[in-house]
């Protein structure tokens, strides 16, 4: 069966590069007009260039600067987006940042800006989702479930990492946030499930494959020994935003080659 995401309407948070972009051209080909949501004026020409080859390659969709860690820029975007296409039928919560340190050395700043973007921002945006769901109702020329909601998480809402506890805390408290959203509006049909990425090559992690030796090290982490890719996570999220994925909520699902198999292990540790 095709995946088919026709006559929808999908908002991407943090869609001008990585993972996002992976995931806004994948909804795109399956028929989705998507909102690549970016958070600056720095990030504005990337979006457009994304924007660019999805128009290029048959899709349609805009470009919107939003920081989703505020509050009015979150109610403002999901206003002018409904007013744009009448409605929103699916969210991808993936915008998010690292800010690492040394836990004795890690800044009150750098916690809370992670945690502004990499939480928060996925509060106010499946906030605003969640009403604009329940305000059109079952639209089934659109889908068979009111509304869709997929967090992107990590690996590390499972694998404690060192240095990075802002954002390893952060990607945990997505995994309570989805699963408590998906019990509590299940009733209405709305889905709302998390993807965890693992080693995906995107800009936010360059250092950790640029070059061979710190590739290899990577891979060691990895049973499948390949470093994934942003399309990756693009099918997923495709298939869990379609109805062929109607039953399938509150569930995290990890893309990672195994990572979460802790290959350390392999050997008897």
């Amino acid at each position: 069966m095709q995946i088919s995401l026709q006559n929808q309407v999908a908002i991407i948070t943090g869609a001008s590069s990585g993972i996002g972009t992976g995931i806004a051209k994948s909804l795109a080909e399956a028929g989705a007009a998507v909102v690549i949501n970016h958070s600056s004026e720095k990030s504005l020409e990337s979006a457009q260039k994304v924007l660019k080859e999805i128009t290029e390659a048959g899709g349609n969709g805009i470009t919107y600067q939003c920081d989703v860690s505020k509050e009015d820029e979150v109610v403002k975007m999901f206003m002018d987006v409904i007013a744009e296409y009448g409605t929103v039928d699916i969210l991808i919560n993936n915008a998010g940042i690292q800010k690492d340190a040394k836990f004795t050395e890690m800044t009150l700043e750098d916690w809370n800006a992670v945690m502004g973007v990499n939480l928060t921002g996925h509060f106010l945006c499946s906030r605003e989702a969640i009403k604009e769901f329940l305000r059109r109702g079952i639209d089934t020329s659109r889908s068979i479930a009111c509304g869709k909601i997929i967090h992107i998480s990590s690996v590390h809402e499972v694998i404690p990492w060192a240095g990075h506890a802002n954002y390893a805390a952060s990607k945990g408290a997505i995994k309570m946030l989805m699963q408590t959203l998906a019990q509590e509006y299940g009733p209405a049909k709305i889905r709302v499930n998390s993807i965890g990425p693992g080693a995906i090559q995107t800009p936010i992690n360059k250092s950790a494959w640029e070059t061979k030796d710190a590739l290899n090290s990577l891979l060691e982490l990895i049973p499948y020994n390949r470093i994934g890719q942003p399309q990756d996570i693009g099918n997923l999220a495709a298939f869990l935003a379609s109805d062929l994925a109607d039953y399938i909520s509150g569930a995290s699902i990890f893309v990672d080659g195994g990572m979460t198999s802790l290959e350390s292990f392999a050997d008897g540790g």
